[in-house]
């Protein structure tokens, strides 16, 4: 059974107004704060192919490297597609993997000082980084898939005073 604040919140949508139209939340009330957050995804894949990865044996040259360009692409543009985003200033995305024998861990971090949230944009991280790496590997493994893409931590911390 959900947590009575849980099913308060599901019963209340902060995209719809009063008469159930959709409408970018208005954040103007909200304080400035530092928030950051962290995201994780995994791309699994056969063991030949995180071999062929980490040394750099596939056609294509260093995947990490563009998948990490286009995670941090991506995450500046977040507002670009996703629509009811706000459109935020990033201070910083950092993008790591971490190779395992059967897949790749893609954690996103991203930072702002803003009036509301990051994690649109350390999740939209993740994604493209997963969604560059498949398609930088997908001639040489078939069975790829991307899974368990998450929010993993959220934090909100007030500006000195």
């Amino acid at each position: 059974m959900p947590s009575p604040k849980l099913k308060k919140k599901a019963l209340s949508f902060s995209h719809l107004d009063a008469a159930g139209r959709v409408r970018m939340v208005p954040i103007t009330e909200k304080p400035v704060v530092r928030r950051v957050a962290i995201a994780e995804g995994k791309l699994v894949c056969a063991s030949e192919t995180v071999r062929a990865i980490r040394s750099r044996a596939l056609a294509k040259g260093d995947v990490l490297a563009v998948a990490r360009i286009a995670a941090i692409q991506a995450a500046k543009r977040t507002d670009e597609l996703i629509p009811l985003c706000h459109g935020l200033p990033l201070e910083y995305v950092r993008v790591d993997f971490t190779l395992e024998a059967k897949g790749i861990l893609i954690r996103a971090e991203a930072g702002v000082t803003a009036r509301t949230g990051v994690e649109m944009e350390a999740l939209t991280a993740v994604s493209v980084a997963a969604l560059t790496l498949y398609d930088m590997c997908k001639a040489v493994d078939k069975r790829m898939r991307i899974d368990r893409i998450r929010l993993v931590k959220k934090t909100k911390t007030p500006l000195p005073a």
